[in-house]
């Protein structure tokens, strides 16, 4: 069953705020993966909502990376991308408006890429000057997407854990 969500719906999941735990650093969940490196954190919001952190990273290429935002759809496990911020390591294309570059980017979750049958809901990407690096991503997302850093660690946030 395919999962649709409005811009509205998507508005206000970006918006609800999103504390991470005082303890969110010796929470995040490592997964093994073969040539990344992998880490998780399941973040409650405020509204109730719950969402997935995904943060991973090329052990060989540095601007090989993703930082992900998802919304874990109620009574299910199935997740609804609902942001991605990737590194500078491959050319993007959004197939609807015919437009291909090569750059750091964002990807968005639209309700217009959800209509098109086949692409995934965070199809939609632009190119983006708010970061050069992992780490800048992570804080590009955090401060994008609502997220309340606790403040002793606004500094250092997931990058001893990567």
């Amino acid at each position: 069953m395919a999962i649709r969500l409005s811009e509205a719906e998507i508005s206000r999941l970006l918006a609800e705020r999103k504390p991470l735990p005082l303890d969110y650093r010796e929470r995040i969940q490592a997964k093994p993966k073969r040539g990344h490196k992998e880490r998780e954190l399941d973040v409650k919001g405020a509204g109730g909502s719950e969402f997935r952190l995904i943060l991973r990273q090329s052990e060989f290429n540095l601007l090989d990376f993703s930082v992900i935002l998802a919304y874990r759809l109620p009574k299910s496990n199935q997740l609804f991308r609902l942001r991605r911020y990737n590194g500078k390591s491959h050319e993007h294309t959004n197939t609807l408006e015919c437009r291909t570059f090569y750059d750091f980017h964002v990807h968005m979750a639209t309700e217009r890429y959800q209509d098109d049958s086949g692409l995934r809901e965070d199809s939609y990407a632009e190119p983006t000057k708010s970061f050069a690096d992992f780490h800048g991503a992570i804080r590009s997302m955090l401060g994008d997407c609502g997220f309340d850093v606790p403040p002793d660690t606004q500094g250092t946030l997931f990058e001893e854990d990567i």
